[in-house]
């Protein structure tokens, strides 16, 4: 049968001390109460742990080799409970975030810059996906929080509405577009196109738009990652439409960004395992996080810009 953790600590304090007085002092109880704790200790292991000679202790063989790994037991109890009064001042512990290419290039570096300024003792580790992976790790509890654009439809996500991010072009510079104030789909008729999947919400949504003006869509090369999508743009591929997220690439490798008219939405969602609470880590991220969306000038669910006060949209947003 094996002894209690007490019991444990008692045969610790009695090998330190040398004494059951010392021990009794080092722990604020009695003598007899040490005592007695290591009597129980020794009938629960079926041997002594002590030889008594002349009001003395004397350790067994035995004593001697279960001190040693006693010594390691403590050690990591007390790493332990120092792990955990650093996870309650929240400054320890280990973050996952699963991130469409969207979020992860354009605020989530600054949101972990920040995040981990004043903590310096927290891991984060950034998954790089697509958004039906993000939703399939999010809901295998695989990443604590995920950044997706567009519907979920999974019951196991909890999901929050983060803000709204308006489609835009890319262009280079010196392209006959960039004269135009805004581009509308009759304006990429004839011109090479570089457009997310079809088979993503960014992509469905820019599908749409064209169908709705009437003009036929043609994408003549399909990427997914607003860098990619960005660096083909500087070759000179083609123009590229992104969502607002993406659009903050082209503004890193100085692009020009042009809105995209009629102004289409895309909805940035923060993703959640339903039966996990929400941890100290978690909560402060994402209050960093809707601070950097916040300063990036995205616009918040259901509110709108008024005429006289707005922003050109989509014109050459600040690198980050």
């Amino acid at each position: 049968m094996s002894i209690s953790v007490r019991e444990m600590e008692v045969f610790r304090r009695v090998m330190d001390g040398g004494s059951v007085t010392a021990a009794a002092s080092a722990l604020r109880i009695s003598q007899p109460a040490v005592s007695r704790i290591l009597q129980q200790a020794e009938a629960r292991l079926g041997f002594p742990l002590f030889v008594r000679e002349k009001k003395r202790l004397l350790p067994t063989a035995e004593a001697h080799a279960l001190f040693v790994e006693s010594t390691n037991v403590f050690s990591a109890i007390e790493i332990a409970q120092r792990l955990a009064v650093e996870l309650r001042a929240g400054h320890a512990g280990i973050i996952t975030i699963a991130a469409i290419p969207g979020f992860a290039n354009s605020i989530v570096p600054e949101v972990v810059h920040r995040f981990r300024a004043g903590r310096p003792d927290v891991s984060v580790v950034l998954q790089h996906l697509n958004a039906l992976e993000v939703i399939a790790r999010v809901a295998q509890g695989r990443a604590n929080l995920g950044l997706a654009i567009g519907p979920v439809g999974n019951k196991g996500i909890e999901t929050t509405t983060l803000c709204e991010a308006e489609l835009g072009c890319v262009l280079p510079p010196g392209h006959p577009l960039t004269a135009k104030r805004e581009l509308r789909a009759a304006d990429f008729e004839g011109i090479p196109l570089i457009c997310p999947s079809p088979q993503l919400p960014v992509g469905a949504a820019i599908v749409t738009a064209f169908a709705e003006a009437n003009v036929r869509l043609r994408i003549d090369i399909e990427a997914s990652m607003s860098t990619i999508a960005c660096a083909l743009v500087r070759a000179g591929a083609g123009v590229a439409i992104l969502d607002g997220f993406g659009l903050l690439s082209a503004g890193a490798q100085d692009l020009v960004t042009r809105p995209f008219r009629p102004r289409v939405s895309s909805v940035a969602r923060l993703l959640r395992p339903t039966l996990r609470p929400v941890s100290r880590l978690e909560q402060e991220f994402i209050a960093i996080l809707r601070q950097v969306i916040a300063e990036s000038g995205f616009r918040s669910p259901g509110t709108t810009r008024s005429r006289s006060k707005r922003k050109r949209p989509a014109s050459r947003p600040a690198a980050r």
